[in-house]
């Protein structure tokens, strides 16, 4: 770490998000509250937080904060599909008049509309867009955001997604977690079974990608119309040979695919809509982090994943957007997480650990989501005296300030 001792503060209230256990429920008097408090930086990482008048002494470089504020950690999106170019406004028109996801997808809509238009755009084209959707969410709060590709499905274009994801990252002021999700669908233009498809990215794509250090993370999309277990079993299991961490998109409209995550060691199981109790009682046993995506619960009008039965069960719990042209187009993780809270009865503690501390566990990036001595300098604030009010107004209060280690970014 270079650079002096800067203080920034004071803050009406600082929640560190520290001692939070990763797995099993949350009250709210589990989280550590520092008033009237001051964090003291050291180059883009944290030296403290503690007081402000205290740690005034041990520095002159102070960033004076003026009115009520509550800072936090940096929100971290865990799952979102923000490589893609067009529009899916009539798939959405065609849900509201009752056509089913899955249908819609038969006739031609769904993933496949998208892929036909991502795979047309150029490198530069899909760089601007990642980074223009991820400076959104950056002052949303969120300073870390995980990136899909899966919209291209050859090899060609999967690795130029990779790439303009790659690319982004240099330009783009929130950090950016690529993975591969070539696994999404089996493309309409290839000729073979969807196992066959399997076998041609483990062959002639994942080598390129691992390579090429475009990702150290597989995904696979295991339900209807996409995978099923045992082809989905022999891809994470080759795929996992390359030395790829893993990831399922599971149990969203059916079951399946959270036991395979379990049993693959996966890092998390993302959807859950679908989840049984067997299912629920696998990952409270496991090492997977449960990955809800209440935004495409909203936007396919259909049931959220059980939450709370998730925690009580001793699972873990994160709540990411699921960002995506199809069936979550809002983007918004804070309003999705607070209505998430509403109707599943999600303690505050346990909505804001799902989106900090224990989102960044799920990323394995345990240098953030925390705000504690030697951990990355990334932060928001919020212009409220009580902490509670972050969930109380549903997405409606936006951070007034973001700090991307160290440095102010709004």
């Amino acid at each position: 770490m270079q650079g002096k001792l800067r203080l920034v503060g004071p803050f009406r209230q600082v929640l560190t998000m520290d001692n939070i256990p990763v797995k099993g429920p949350l009250s709210d008097d589990q989280l550590e509250i520092t008033e009237n408090a001051g964090i003291l930086i050291h180059g883009d990482a944290i030296e403290t937080v503690g007081l402000f008048t205290e740690l005034k002494s041990l520095t002159p470089e102070v960033e004076q904060i003026e009115g009520d504020f509550v800072a936090m950690p940096g929100l971290v999106d865990v799952h979102t599909h923000l490589a893609w170019t067009g529009s899916r406004a009539k798939d959405y028109a065609l849900r509201l008049s009752g056509t089913s996801y899955t249908d819609i997808a038969r006739q031609g809509g769904g993933i496949w509309n998208t892929v036909t238009s991502t795979r047309k755009a150029g490198n530069e084209t899909l760089t601007r867009l990642i980074v223009q959707r991820a400076e959104r969410l950056l002052k949303m709060g969120i300073t870390t955001v995980e990136i899909k590709s899966g919209y291209g499905l050859d090899v060609d274009s999967e690795l130029k997604i990779l790439e303009a994801i790659h690319k982004a990252r240099d330009v783009s002021g929130a950090d950016l977690v690529a993975t591969c999700l070539a696994a999404h669908i089996k493309p309409k233009d290839f000729a073979g079974s969807p196992g066959e498809y399997l076998e041609y990215l483990v062959k002639e794509l994942l080598p390129h990608v691992k390579s090429r250090s475009l990702s150290n993370r597989v995904d696979i999309y295991v339900d209807e119309g996409a995978f099923g277990v045992d082809d989905a079993r022999y891809y994470l299991t080759e795929a996992k040979k390359l030395g790829f961490e893993l990831v399922v998109h599971a149990d969203q409209f059916s079951a399946g695919g959270s036991g395979l995550a379990v049993e693959m060691e996966a890092v998390s199981a993302d959807h859950l809509e679908a989840s049984s109790e067997k299912d629920i009682r696998k990952l409270a046993a496991s090492r997977v982090f449960p990955v809800v995506l209440p935004g495409s619960s909203m936007g396919l009008g259909v049931g959220y994943a059980p939450a709370r039965r998730l925690l009580d069960a001793g699972a873990s719990l994160v709540i990411a957007s699921d960002w995506n042209p199809g069936s979550a187009p809002m983007g918004n993780l804070l309003l999705q997480a607070a209505v998430l809270g509403a109707y599943e009865k999600l303690t505050i503690a346990e909505t804001l650990s799902a989106l900090t501390c224990r989102a960044a566990g799920a990323l394995r990036v345990n240098d953030r989501g925390i705000l504690k001595p030697g951990l990355l300098a990334d932060f928001i604030s919020f212009p409220c005296s009580d902490f509670r009010e972050i969930v109380y107004y549903q997405g409606e209060m936006m951070p007034g300030m973001v700090w991307k280690k160290g440095r102010r970014r709004d």
